[in-house]
């Protein structure tokens, strides 16, 4: 049987992406959380919220935004993971974490996650990484709370109605606050 550890061969290599590589991040972004195509990983949103993740605006924006670096990583010259680091004050900001489908489970988001503290620590010298989760996304929480993150309680209301965000397929959607002490 095929698994997702038996496709992650191959060398990994991480990048800062450019502005030529937003034709390739927005279709991966998309396929982590949205759509069928995202149902054959384990972090899909398909159930919570249809339409787009982002748009090529928004990743773009994240690319160019001071402060902010979208991470590329590659296996073998193939776009297979990204995730957005930001500086904000004492802390690095977390997001945009996108994975092949196919590859998820094969503890290639573990790897990505350590590298990206390690960066934010050498770049930023911050002392904590932050990152909002759906608060009903309890697998997911789950995920990074064994990776040293943990819930803090504090919300944010999911922005109905701007469906560059999506199309909320419940009426409960919101964000928390997910914080890990960088050593």
């Amino acid at each position: 049987m095929d698994t997702a550890a038996d496709r992650l061969t191959g060398t990994l290599n991480y990048r800062e992406a450019v502005l030529d590589d937003v034709p390739a991040l927005v279709p991966l972004v998309e396929s982590a959380y949205r759509g069928d195509a995202s149902r054959a990983g384990w972090t899909t949103e398909a159930d919570l919220l249809q339409g787009q993740r982002t748009d090529p605006q928004g990743v773009a924006d994240v690319i160019t935004a001071p402060g902010s670096r979208l991470l590329v990583v590659e296996q073998d010259g193939a776009l297979v993971a990204c995730c957005q680091l930001e500086h904000r004050g004492e802390a690095a900001y977390f997001g945009m974490f996108a994975v092949r489908p196919e590859l998820q489970g094969a503890g290639l988001g573990r790897r990505i996650i350590a590298e990206a503290e390690r960066r934010v620590r050498e770049l930023w010298d911050v002392r904590e990484m932050h990152m909002t989760v759906i608060s009903v996304r309890e697998e997911l929480i789950a995920w990074y709370e064994r990776r040293g993150y943990r819930r803090t309680g504090r919300m944010t209301p999911f922005p109905y109605g701007d469906e560059r965000f999506g199309l909320p397929q419940r009426d409960d959607l919101q964000f928390e606050l997910l914080v890990k002490p960088l050593g």
